[in-house]
């Protein structure tokens, strides 16, 4: 198989695990967090510099490099690792979550989901099979089924609607991938019904995907209720296979995530914010462009020793903020990547000495008072 799930700890007082993702392209020590590389390139950072501060799995795509440069280019040059040049672990999702949150004419129907391009307004058609092919040129070393993310809010019945067309997906993406060295997981959905929920992972599992996402949270509903169908679901799927939080990436949400048994995440808010000049520290989030910050020449976090906060302050970076500069939106995402793969060390140590419960409560104590 391509990918394998090492399952090393169990923590005795959380749901948590210590594991090892097994990929063609290197071991991942989970639970993880996978920065997001949108359109084959994590936003300002160069592939050496995510390497240096612990990215090794990261996300791509498949609906923008579906639409730029197209899915035939990128296997014309050999695949999106060497695109890229990057020689980690890569995971593309479906293109099923922007078909429906970028596409504002879009039909969706049992075969598929007829959309326009946000780019161009060109007509397109998704289906299982068409996502199963662009991600297989693409040749990351985990590809997602296409599934339907219902909105939140919707009611019970569109939610299982949504359900029903996503398990039948999952079933002719599992025909269509005929890729070897490239795993293939499955994606629970079920929206905020609890019981759609266990119903979804329990139809996928019967599939036997080699590894599973929970799509659809994280998606304006407030967090206890995430907690809540993370309860519910988490437990219904296999203990020897990883299980991956889609589109979660605060830290007090990968805390949480990890507790109940999550192995993997993913999300575009550590780079998203850098870029509007907020940084994550273990104070809680600083909006490093506030004029509170023109003359604090200390760094960004004083309890971080990643490359920014290492050579500037925070009076710097306002600067090239200000001005600006593209050096500043690439210090403060180096900043946020590095500070939750720390904190994403710091859970996995945690977990492997039974304290996580301990962590969470230091770390959320200090961070959420400060927001």
């Amino acid at each position: 198989m391509s990918v394998r799930y090492e399952l090393i700890k169990e923590c005795k007082r959380t749901k948590a695990r210590l594991g090892r993702l097994h990929t063609p392209h290197g071991v991942i020590d989970t639970p993880v967090f996978m920065p997001v590389g949108t359109q084959a390139t994590v936003k300002t950072m160069a592939p050496d510099e995510l390497k240096t501060i612990g990215a090794r799995i990261i996300l791509s795509n498949t609906y923008h490099l579906y639409l730029r440069p197209g899915h035939e280019l990128v296997r014309k040059a050999g695949g999106l690792h060497r695109f890229m040049n990057w020689d980690g672990a890569i995971l593309t999702d479906s293109g099923g979550f922007q078909v429906f949150s970028l596409s504002d004419m879009r039909q969706i129907t049992d075969a598929g989901v007829a959309f326009r391009s946000h780019i161009d307004g060109s007509s397109h058609l998704f289906t299982p099979e068409i996502s199963m092919e662009i991600q297989m040129a693409l040749g990351a070393d985990i590809a997602m089924a296409f599934d339907e993310c219902a909105p939140y809010p919707s009611d019970y019945q569109y939610t299982e609607q949504a359900l029903v067309r996503t398990t039948a997906w999952a079933e002719r993406c599992r025909s269509a991938h005929n890729r070897t060295d490239q795993a293939l997981f499955g994606i629970v959905q079920g929206g905020m019904y609890a019981d759609l929920r266990v119903r979804s992972a329990r139809e996928l599992t019967e599939m036997g995907f080699p590894g599973y996402g929970i799509g659809g949270l994280s998606v304006g509903e407030p967090k206890s209720l995430m907690y809540e169908l993370l309860d519910c679901t988490v437990p219904e799927l296999p203990t020897h296979k990883p299980r991956y939080l889609m589109g979660v990436g605060s830290p007090d949400c990968l805390l949480e995530g990890a507790a109940r048994g999550i192995d993997m995440f993913d999300c575009v808010l550590p780079t998203r914010i850098a870029r509007n000049g907020t940084v994550m520290t273990s104070q809680g989030k600083l909006v490093v462009r506030n004029a509170g910050n023109a003359e604090d020449f200390s760094p960004l976090d004083p309890e971080c020793d990643c490359y920014t906060c290492r050579n500037f302050s925070r009076a710097y970076i306002r600067h090239l903020l200000k001005a600006d500069e593209v050096l500043g939106i690439r210090l403060t995402t180096i900043h946020n990547l590095s500070f939750l793969l720390r904190l994403m060390g710091r859970i996995r140590a945690a977990i492997r000495d039974d304290c996580l419960p301990e962590l969470r409560a230091e770390f959320l104590a200090k961070y959420e008072v400060a927001e």
